[in-house]
């Protein structure tokens, strides 16, 4: 075969099997990721993986883990245990003040403030500093729940309050805890996690039932694709498909979660008046 037809073949077979770039980009990362952190006994038949894995489990360090983990709770606790009614907004932390997606979050911000919401994120830039921001410049509640990783994320300069964790999941559990709802803008793995977690806990009764919504129609248009194609295979029911409202609409979006509230949590909200400039600057 001549080596134009080699690579004629070659690219008739990429299109013949989308997956393809995807099974490639899977296989570069992880061969460049390095060795993997297994906890392995460093004495024995382990001893040449010794050199190259982590430490081994003891019932000390373990218990020390644990300790770690249930301060970071009781210290997120006493943070937001006293804070009103709030919503969290998850999104990517990728997104520039110039993109459409971050104007959105900033105006779904500031309609959570006028509705008298809290607004609660992960903390950090993007998506996230959007929606504080839209708080903070319409005289709500802001507060970023920063998670501390490696680069050392910063909180954005739009809470008023921030609370560090060490741990994702805790982290996670707070967001969902103090919240009345969820609005979701575009994101990654992070945000699909967190959406996922909070879906899961609606669907299995073990929080609200609360709404989800959301932002971004045509971002959102393939994963209500793929929930038709579970729901093919017998792993999701029909009724169960809307887990998400999906809208474009700061606007309608908060108004949907105000009529799913009991009107006893209505009566206190403390709505801010809406006006066009901001009422300061941030810290």
């Amino acid at each position: 075969m001549t080596s134009r037809s080699s690579n004629r073949a070659l690219r008739t077979r990429h299109k013949a099997h989308p997956l393809d770039d995807w099974e490639r980009g899977w296989l570069e990362h992880w061969s460049k990721a390095g060795s993997a952190g297994y906890e392995l006994p460093k004495t024995g038949a382990f001893g040449a993986e010794a050199a190259f894995l982590t430490e081994v489990r003891t019932p000390e360090k373990e218990k020390a883990r644990l300790k770690r983990v249930q301060d970071e709770f009781v210290r997120a606790v006493k943070a937001l245990y006293e804070l009103g009614p709030a919503v969290t907004v998850f999104g990517s932390a990728r997104f520039k003040q110039d993109h459409p997606y971050y104007k959105l979050a900033r105006e779904v911000g500031r309609e959570l403030a006028r509705a008298g919401f809290a607004t609660l994120t992960g903390g950090g830039p993007g998506i996230m500093e959007a929606a504080n921001r839209g708080a903070f410049e319409e005289g709500g509640v802001s507060y970023g729940l920063n998670i501390t990783l490696p680069h050392e994320q910063a909180p954005n300069p739009y809470v008023q309050k921030t609370i560090d964790f060490n741990y994702f999941f805790t982290r996670k559990v707070m967001l969902i805890k103090y919240s009345c709802a969820f609005i979701v803008m575009p994101g990654g793995l992070c945000t699909l996690d967190e959406l996922f977690e909070a879906a899961t806990l609606i669907q299995c009764r073990k929080i609200g039932p609360f709404p989800s919504v959301l932002m971004g129609a045509k971002f959102w248009k393939g994963l209500q694709t793929w929930g038709r194609h579970l729901m093919k295979h017998g792993v999701f029911e029909k009724e169960e498909l809307g887990f998400g409202r999906i809208t474009d609409s700061p606007q309608e979006a908060v108004e949907l979660i105000i009529r799913s509230m009991p009107v006893e949590l209505r009566k206190i909200l403390k709505p801010q008046q809406p006006h066009t400039t901001s009422r300061g600057k941030p810290r």
